[in-house]
């Protein structure tokens, strides 16, 4: 079992987007192991690659006891809202009202190129689309805006004043 370390605010591989998984391999397969694996401990609802310091467009999901991958994800049928506190690992600390779909559906394969459909509500919704994000190169901050924007921009500052 490995456990990885989380990649905070500021590592440049948080910003950048992940290019797809083209080879599937034993790189991949441990890679999935990785990611799956670090996010059984406790607390935790997802773990994207690049918050391991991989570059690839895959994540892993713990939800309702549920631990899962998808690799190479696309996410449609999102509908309805949800606005509740939202976290990152890679953000510790913080939480704030984060608007997403209420429901998505999110389409990938799975380590060995399988073709894998999961249908999201409540909190795997909103963990499927916090890890895409973070697959594109965008973290949960950047999606909440006015007041609520402002504050956390704040807080981002008192909390990790020497990055940007």
């Amino acid at each position: 079992m490995t456990v990885r370390p989380i990649r905070r605010y500021g590592d440049p591989v948080l910003r950048v987007a992940a290019p797809p998984v083209t080879v599937f391999d034993r790189e991949l397969d441990a890679l999935v192991t990785d990611l799956e694996d670090t996010v059984r401990e406790p607390g935790r609802a997802g773990v994207a690659a690049p918050q391991i310091g991989v570059s690839l467009r895959v994540f892993s999901f713990h939800v309702a006891g549920r631990v899962g991958h998808l690799v190479n994800p696309v996410l449609s049928e999102l509908s309805g809202v949800s606005e509740e506190e939202e976290g990152c690992l890679s953000l510790p600390g913080l939480g704030f009202a984060t608007r997403r779909a209420a429901t998505v559906t999110a389409r990938g394969v799975d380590r060995h190129g399988e073709p894998v459909t999961i249908h999201g509500t409540g909190l795997l919704a909103r963990a499927l689309q916090h890890e895409t994000d973070h697959l594109d190169g965008r973290l949960y901050l950047d999606t909440l805006t006015g007041d609520t924007r402002r504050q956390a921009l704040r807080e981002l500052r008192r909390t990790f004043p020497a990055r940007r």
